[in-house]
């Protein structure tokens, strides 16, 4: 198996399941996230499912979850 790093294509992920949120827009565009075998978490744009994925550890994943479910990003909405 190949090493996982930051960038590493999505398709040369070992096996792992892809959940993409129900918050999803109608034509499926979001990102996607998977666990890998190590605990980390891999994301990517679910346009490109071939594409670069972003590994997080579980810490990294935990911050900005709870920084979402207490508005701290917001501003990034408009």
């Amino acid at each position: 198996m190949q090493p996982i790093y930051n960038g590493v294509p999505a398709g040369q992920l070992p096996k792992v399941v892809w959940t993409k949120s129900s918050w999803s827009n109608p034509d499926g565009n979001c990102v996607e996230v998977a666990t890998l075998p190590d605990g980390d978490i891999a994301v990517r744009n679910s346009r490109d499912p071939h594409g670069p994925a972003l590994v997080y550890t579980p810490g990294e994943i935990e911050a900005f979850v709870r920084g979402a479910k207490t508005g701290e990003f917001d501003r990034l909405l408009g």
